[in-house]
Parts: C-alpha cells; sequence; structure tokens
C-alpha cells in the first residue's frame, strides 16, 4: 500500500472499473426472492450537482448498496427532468446572444435547438453524480421526454381527461410576467422586502360616511368588487348591502359581509379583487362577485381600467393611481410596511395572481385514496411527524394548473375547432376522427407542468403502461428519499397518480432528509455568498477561484464586497481536497431527523480523518501480515475473542439503525468501533500477540478478518477506500472474493458473542488507561517505564493479572507489576481504581512535589485570567446585543473550555498536595 492515502488515483480508478463491469446493473441477484428499489428524484437536466443533491443520493447509495450486497436484486433507477421552463430560458438565452428569439425560430426549430443543447450539455449533473460515487443502473437512465415516458403522460391526461377529471377552465394562478406562463407554487420565491401600506378612502353613495381599505398593491383597486365587513362588526352594521363609489373609475361596488375578515386588524374594512388575489377570489366566489382582471399578460394595464391608466406598466400605473388619489383627497395615510413579495425563481419578476384559461386535474378523486394510502400504512413517513404536513394539504387540496405557456416539454394533445370546441386525442389524425373530416384543427399551444410528467415517474420509468418484467418486480419501490419542500408537488401526486395508474402506492417508505444549511444555520443561497459546491470540498478549490464562483454576475457592489469579506474570513486558505469518502461519511453524520442541518468544514476534516485512520491501520496490518500464510482455524486469544465479539455487535447496531434509516447512528457506530476498538486498542493489543509464538497465529487471522469484515460494513459509505484496501489485502481472504463491491454483507455470528472476553477487556482497558491518567495528571512523559503496585485483589483481578501481565507491561510502559497485601504500607503513590483494586504508582524520583505545585499554580493563574476576560465581555449588555450570534456563542463556547481546564487542574492539586 501507499503510505499516504491518495482519494484521487483511487476514486478515478473504481469509477471506471464498477461501471464497465456493470456492477450496478438491476439484472445482478436476479435469482434472489427479494427486489429492493429506490427511483432517483430526477434532478433538472439544467443543473448541476448541490449539497442537497449529494446529500440525498449519499444515503440513497448507501441503503442501494447495501441491500445489493444482502443479495436483494436491486434497482436504483437514474435519469434526468426535462425541467421545462429553466431550460427553456437556458436556451432561449444562448439565443438572445445572437439576437435571435425562439418566436424568430418558431416552436419546432426552437424545440430542435433544445434538444441539440440537452445532448451537448444536458449531462453535467450526471458525470458529477458519477464523481460521487454514485451506483445507479446507469443502462437504465431515463429522460422524462424520452418516447416511452412521453407515451405514458399522454395516456394518463387522456384518460384523466375522458374520466371528467381534467378541463379547461378560466381560473386564478401564479403569473409570471416575464416568462409569460403560470407557474407553480414551487418556482415562487417570497422574501421579506419594504414596501408601502396605502390607506385609501372609498365614499359610501349617497352618503357622507368613507370607508377606508388598505393595500399594498394601490393599483388593483382598479378591479375592486366589493368591499367586505365582518357580519359581527358594530361600526359597519348599518352598511352592509349599501354600495361604495369605487375612486377613479365611473363603477360603484357593494359593501358584502364575509367571517373572512379580522375586524381587529386596520379598520376592519377590505377591498377585495377576485381577480388579482387568491383569497379574494374564493370570496368572490363565495359571493358571486365579478372577476374583473385589470392586467396583460405581461403586466401592463389593459383595456377594463379606466382609459388615462392603460397600457402603463403596473407599478408605473401604481404611482398614478395613488398620485390621483392623492389629488382628490382620499389618501389616508401612508405606512411603511414589510411585507413578503413573491418572485419567479426563474426571473426575479414579481408573481401576479392572474386570471386566465389553463388546463386543471380535479384533485379531490385522485386525493381521497391517497390519503387513505397512509392512514391505513400501506405508506410510510419517515420521520412520522411528516403525516401531519402531509394529511393538512392533501385535505385542503385545491384542483391543479397542470399547463404552461411554454414551448419545451410534453404539448398538450388537445385541438380546437374554430367554434372552440375540444378534441383530445393521441395525434391529429385521431382528433380529426373525433371531429369529422374536413374540420380544420388547431393544437392547443401549451406544455404540461413539469410535475405532471414527474408525478408518474416510480412507474414510467419501470415500462408502464407495458406490463414488463421490470414494473412487476420492482413496483412498487421500497423508499422514496426527498425533502420537505416537495411533499406537495412531488410526492403527494406521485402517490395520487400510483394508486390511480398502476394499481398501487409508488413506494412503501417515504425517508424526509433535513435541509442542508451552512455552519452557521444559514440557508444556503448565492445571495448570501455561502453556497458550498461538493464538487469543490472533493477536489479542493483555491480562495480566488471560490470568490470568483460566489461573486461571479452579481450586480451589487456592496453584496460582492460583503461576500468577499465573508469568504476571504471563513476560507482564508482556500477549501482543501477532502475526497469523495470523507464528503460521503460526512453526509451520513449529519443524516439525523432534524428539519434543518448545520454543515461544518471541521465535521468534514473530521471525517477526512477516519479514512487517513482506517488507510494507516490497513497499512500496520499489511505489514504484518505480508508474506505470511493465514491459519484460519488458529486458535484465539482473549483480546482476538473480544474484537470479534464487538464485531458482531457492531454488526446487530448497523442493522438496527439502517432498518430504521439512522444513517447518523450507523456511522457513528462504525466510526467508534473502527477508532476505538479496532485502532485504539485492538491494533495496540496485537503487538504483543504478535510477538508470542502461542497466539500470534489467532492474532493474524483476526486481524484480517476484522478488517476485512469492516471494509464490508463501512463500503456502502465510503466505497472508494474500502475497494482499494480490499483489492490491497485480497490475497490474505479467506474467501478470495475479487471486489468488495460484490462481497456479500457480513452475517452476524452470536456464537462469537463473548460476554467473558469482554469483561476481561474491559478490566484491562480500565487498568491501562488508569495508568495513563496518572501519566497525564502528574505531568510524567508516556515512554518512561514505571514500577506499579497493586493491592486489595479479587480472584478475577489475580486471573486477570496473569493472563494479561505482558499485554499490561507493554501498554502500560510499566517496568514491574509487585502485589502488596492489605497490611503492607505503600510507598507515597498516585492512585487509581479498577473495582475495588487498587493502582499505585510511586511517585519518588518521578514527580518533584514542590516543582509540579509551582507550575499547576502558575497554569491555574493564567486560566483564571483568561476566565474573568471572558466573563467580562459576556456580563457586558452592549456586547451581548450588538455582537452577531456566532461570535457571543464562541466567547462561551471560550469560557466553558477554560473553567473545564481550570477545573481540571484544581483537581489535580488537590491531589499532589495530598500526595
Amino acid at each position: 500500500m501507499e503510505k499516504t492515502y491518495n482519494p484521487e488515483l483511487i476514486e478515478a480508478k473504481f469509477r471506471d472499473i464498477w461501471e464497465q463491469s456493470h456492477f450496478f446493473s438491476s439484472q445482478l441477484n436476479s435469482n434472489s426472492q427479494n427486489a429492493y428499489s429506490i427511483v432517483l428524484p430526477p434532478p433538472n437536466v439544467t443543473g448541476s450537482l448541490h449539497m442537497g443533491h449529494a446529500f440525498q443520493h449519499t444515503i440513497m447509495d448507501v441503503l442501494t448498496r447495501y441491500h445489493r450486497s444482502k443479495g436483494d436484486q436491486t434497482l436504483w433507477q437514474p435519469g434526468t427532468d426535462h425541467a421545462g421552463i429553466a431550460t427553456q430560458m437556458v436556451v432561449e438565452r444562448q439565443l438572445e446572444r445572437q439576437n435571435i428569439s425562439r418566436h424568430d425560430l418558431g416552436r419546432e426549430k426552437f424545440t430542435e435547438k433544445v434538444w441539440d443543447w440537452k445532448h451537448h450539455s444536458g449531462g453535467t449533473i450526471t458525470s458529477q453524480m458519477r464523481r460521487l460515487g454514485t451506483s445507479v443502473d446507469w443502462e437504465r437512465e431515463c429522460f422524462t421526454m424520452d418516447k416511452t415516458l412521453s407515451d405514458a403522460v399522454q395516456k394518463v391526461f387522456i384518460e384523466l381527461y375522458n374520466e371528467g377529471l381534467i378541463y379547461r377552465g378560466k381560473r386564478l394562478v401564479n403569473w409570471d410576467p416575464v416568462l409569460l406562463t403560470a407557474v407553480s407554487d414551487l418556482e415562487v420565491i417570497s422574501t421579506e422586502e419594504q414596501g408601502s401600506l396605502w390607506h385609501i378612502r372609498y365614499p359610501v353613495a349617497n352618503s357622507d360616511e368613507v370607508m377606508v381599505v388598505a393595500t399594498t398593491r394601490p393599483e388593483t383597486m382598479l378591479g375592486d368588487s366589493a368591499v367586505a365587513i365582518h357580519p359581527n362588526d358594530d361600526r359597519y352594521q348599518h352598511l352592509i348591502g349599501k354600495m361604495v363609489n369605487l375612486p377613479l373609475t365611473n363603477r360603484q361596488i357593494p359593501i358584502i359581509a364575509d367571517n373572512y375578515v379580522d375586524m381587529e386588524f386596520g379598520t376592519g374594512c377590505v377591498k377585495i379583487t377576485p381577480a388579482h388575489d387568491f383569497n379574494d377570489y374564493e370570496i368572490g366566489q363565495k359571493h358571486e362577485l365579478e372577476n374583473i382582471n385589470i392586467l396583460t399578460d405581461d403586466a401592463k394595464i389593459n383595456l377594463n381600467a379606466p382609459k388615462a391608466y392603460q397600457n402603463l406598466d403596473r407599478f408605473i400605473a401604481r404611482k398614478t393611481v395613488v398620485k390621483d388619489l392623492e389629488k382628490q383627497n382620499l389618501i389616508e395615510k401612508i405606512d411603511p410596511h414589510t411585507m413578503m413579495v413573491p418572485r419567479g425563481d426563474r426571473t426575479n419578476s414579481v408573481i401576479e395572481p392572474y386570471m386566465t384559461d389553463q388546463w386543471f386535474v380535479k384533485i379531490i378523486p385522485l386525493a381521497e385514496p391517497a390519503i387513505n394510502a397512509v392512514k391505513n400504512g400501506d405508506i410510510r413517513f419517515i420521520p412520522e411527524n411528516w403525516e401531519k404536513t402531509y394529511f393538512n394539504w392533501m385535505e385542503n387540496i385545491e384542483d391543479w394548473c397542470i399547463s404552461r405557456q411554454i414551448w419545451w416539454g410534453h404539448r398538450i394533445p388537445a385541438w380546437y375547432d374554430k367554434n372552440g370546441k375540444i378534441y383530445v386525442a393521441k395525434n391529429f389524425t385521431e382528433a380529426q376522427k373525433q371531429a369529422g373530416k374536413g374540420v380544420e384543427l388547431t393544437q392547443d399551444e401549451d406544455v404540461l407542468d413539469t410535475w405532471f410528467s414527474s408525478a408518474l415517474w416510480p412507474f414510467s420509468t419501470l415500462g408502464w403502461p407495458e406490463k414488463t418484467s421490470e414494473l412487476s418486480r420492482f413496483y412498487p419501490t421500497s423508499v422514496l428519499v426527498t425533502g420537505f419542500d416537495i411533499i406537495f408537488f412531488w410526492v403527494a401526486r406521485m402517490i395520487m397518480f400510483g394508486i390511480k395508474f398502476a394499481g398501487n402506492v409508488p413506494f412503501k417508505d417515504i425517508y424526509i432528509t433535513g435541509l442542508i444549511k451552512d455552519g452557521h444555520g444559514q440557508k444556503m443561497s448565492k445571495s448570501k455568498g455561502n453556497v458550498l459546491d461538493p464538487i469543490d470540498l472533493i477536489d479542493g478549490i483555491s480562495l480566488e477561484e471560490l470568490l470568483e464562483k460566489r461573486t461571479q454576475g452579481m450586480m451589487q457592489p456592496e453584496l460582492a464586497k460583503k461576500i468577499t469579506k465573508q469568504t476571504e474570513k471563513e476560507f482564508s486558505n482556500g477549501i482543501p481536497s477532502f475526497g469523495t469518502d470523507a464528503l460521503r461519511f460526512t453526509f451520513t453524520t449529519l443524516a439525523s431527523f432534524g428539519r434543518d442541518i448545520k454543515f461544518d468544514l471541521k465535521r468534514v476534516e473530521g471525517c477526512r480523518n477516519f479514512c487517513n485512520k482506517l488507510w494507516n491501520a490497513s497499512r500496520f496490518v499489511l505489514m504484518k501480515l505480508e508474506s505470511r500464510l493465514i491459519d484460519f482455524d488458529a486458535t484465539l486469544s482473549t483480546p482476538d475473542k473480544w474484537i470479534l465479539s464487538r464485531l458482531q455487535h457492531t454488526k446487530i447496531a448497523v442493522e438496527k439503525h439502517l432498518s430504521e434509516y439512522r444513517l447518523d447512528l450507523m456511522s457513528q457506530t462504525l466510526y467508534e468501533f473502527v477508532w476505538h476498538d479496532y485502532c485504539d486498542w485492538y491494533l495496540e493489543l496485537s503487538k504483543p500477540l504478535l510477538d508470542s509464538k502461542e497466539t500470534r497465529s489467532g492474532c493474524e487471522a483476526t486481524l484480517i478478518k476484522v478488517l476485512s469484515e469492516t471494509l464490508t460494513l463501512l463500503h456502502p459509505i465510503i466505497p472508494f477506500i474500502t475497494e482499494e484496501i480490499f483489492e490491497q489485502c485480497r490475497s490474505l481472504n479467506d474467501d478470495k472474493s475479487e471486489r468488495l463491491i460484490t462481497k456479500p454483507y457480513p452475517e452476524i455470528d452470536q456464537t462469537l458473542i463473548s460476554k467473558n472476553s469482554e469483561s476481561e477487556i474491559a478490566w484491562l482497558q480500565e487498568f491501562i488507561l488508569g495508568i495513563r491518567q496518572i501519566r497525564g495528571e502528574m505531568n510524567i512523559s508516556p515512554g518512561k517505564p514505571l514500577p506499579c503496585f497493586i493491592q486489595n485483589l479479587d480472584t478475577s483481578d489475580k486471573a486477570y493479572i496473569k493472563s494479561n501481565l505482558s499485554i499490561i507491561e507493554t501498554l502500560a510502559k510499566l517496568e514491574s507489576i509487585k502485589q502488596l497485601s492489605e497490611n503492607d504500607s505503600s510507598p507515597e503513590s498516585a492512585t487509581a481504581l479498577v473495582g475495588e483494586m487498587k493502582i499505585l504508582i510511586p511517585l519518588a524520583g518521578l514527580v518533584d512535589k514542590k516543582q509540579e505545585i509551582l507550575r499547576l499554580n502558575k497554569e491555574i493563574e493564567k486560566l483564571i485570567k483568561h476566565q474573568r476576560q471572558y466573563t467580562g465581555k459576556l456580563n457586558n449588555k452592549k456586547f451581548i446585543s450588538g455582537a452577531p450570534k456566532e461570535v457571543v456563542e464562541k466567547e462561551q463556547s471560550k469560557l466553558s473550555s477554560v473553567e473545564k481546564a481550570l477545573g481540571d487542574l484544581e483537581l489535580q492539586l488537590k491531589k499532589i498536595s495530598s500526595l
């Protein structure tokens, strides 16, 4: 083995070997009685691997590799999503640079351009997935616009339409006035922004009274249909049923009563604009109010508004309306107001609730079976608390707008005659048959919402509607691993469509992961300048390159400056290369059931150190066993039995944690076994064992057996390093497996669990640690041989001393061990206890008591100064209220560390003073 662990060389080597050898194929273990399957949530074809992807892909890969090695026929189905709006925007921007618009090309030519882009540039994320070691069945990779998947989409649409579950109607939708299309809630980002709240006087008709309403969008008053008050509001009871004169228009609108109104908020009067507000739309439907749309599709004022405002951009119209209201003395007041502003995630334009003709799925008939599937246990949410979120949305679900006004995507299979009659069919020929010969037909211009095709993903990727062998073998899938942010948009819809069309739930378990945030608990975003790229963590990146990535294309110089300063402070030397395995191990340690997950580079460093520890331990074993013929039937010593017993406990815990999706506890269990049991103890215990003829053969067999099984246990988490080490020690193994990836997962051997050896080694550890503690407390060199007296032994102490004498002398660095009777007086000694037995280390000639007391007092004085400094800072109210939270927490951590060190030194001083 190389002296130093080099992830880069290892990873490139095994990525190629695994894929070329078809080790990820779902055809492996085809004779198994058990099938295990996961569908990869299809990332956007335009995307690149972000931290959320890398986190979830690692979890899925651990589960997949584990089940594959357990002998299950395993399918991890890969693929990408055509990402309608995102992909169309990428290609449109490319064309813009050539001064070409999609309309210049026409629909067919533009769509060809998108396919060209997909073939040449759409594979970024899949190549990055390979870097992560993702063991999907690449031979089955799908794309949501593939012909078979597109045929499935069309079939579902036609069947739903024929059953009356898809209809076309005029409804309020999220409208992006730049893209000129409806967008889903997931594509709308609402953020806090500073604005104004205008309080406007609406004169009551035929009266001197006015009603004051408040709005953040005064231009929408041009489309008001009513003013609402609460039915129990005594201030306005006499006005219910009367009319108000709508300012700036020649219209009168009614005063209505509705329980929706909060009479404690503002004046208790609310303007109702059904065509431009989702809540107002519901009230409008209830009271049969007119829907007055005042906007064009590019957010200009249309012909339904007074002439003075027609063709004005909405924001210019806002200023004009306010100015005209002020002239008529109809502005009561204007308050500064912090509000949530919805913006399109692609264009950053303010989203408008907009009344337009769209296609909808009648969702309630589909929702009921999907609700019952979770209630009756056919589907399980992990953690369970996400069921409440699911039920809350499903039980208040509204019809789903599935049409988008773009060109890239699954075109809606509907045609219209000149009278507007709709014909839904597979193709033009079928539609023509429905309409009759000679009837002129035009196909609907819209495409389906990307989430529509994604809802079919678990069964369309398996060949549905054909009754394929893959569909019968792998559907329902075993588990879906996804984030809480798409429970509504994707998870719920897959359940609805899976039950409806595939006749069963699409998955048995839904593991909802937390959201990866930065080390301070902040959401990662470009505007915050705190985004980490998983590939940069694998390969490393210089500070200069990192700054360029984080500030590139940023239009606000002040923000760029702030991000630069923050990045220079946090990553003054850039990001070192950690390798894929260290990153994967980090992700598993973070895979708890928490909603928010802090990602800290120190944790990655710790996981890289673990990989180095494993590498160095393996080198030690190989050096000791080089050219040796291993006797796997040799007699085992107590330490051999102990480590094999600890290995069985580790296997039991790993299996339990994996079955409960607690990958954090799984990785912690393996970390502690490798670092503490195997490396810290067994490798040290092996040194005297290998020096003895009686124990050598058993120790050799145990060293390689435990290493080999540990590599197999670790392989699903850290596949590259474990495969390399396994290849290096393959000749020493008893099963002669060619590759670790094909080696069966270790079985639990109950016969190797040994309570006696565990008790004996626990005693031995306590003995050695007692002596090491004395060395630390008394400032005695770790390598200095010490005399040792033992006193007050029971029968088991005597037996353990006898059988482990050479080990104790070697590991504790003792020159002698002498037993004292109860009546024997002992020299001035430092003492440790193992049960009732005393361990005595004479201090004569080892420690100058006066000098040690002097040294400890100096250290204590120094720490007391630091303690006063930190306490003073933390007692300063100005510091506490003015400093950032993380700075305060850092000072609190410093104080805590100082106080602990102070306590330890004071205890040492007390001990040495009493000698």
